[in-house]
């Protein structure tokens, strides 16, 4: 059963800057726990925590 899922900078809002957010799936029955991923921020032209939102 996959869940598609929202993910979210965890470093752009403590600089001011614009927050990346990616889309993402993951199996509710297996990965009960947030995802957390290495991304790629634009705004911030480096990869950065990306953690799940609601």
């Amino acid at each position: 059963m996959q869940e598609v899922v929202l993910i979210e900078c965890t470093e752009a809002r403590k600089e001011g800057k614009p927050v990346s957010r990616y889309l993402t799936t993951r199996n509710k029955k297996t990965v009960t726990e947030r995802i957390e991923k290495k991304k790629y921020n634009p705004f911030l032209k480096r990869h950065t925590v990306h953690k799940e939102i609601k």
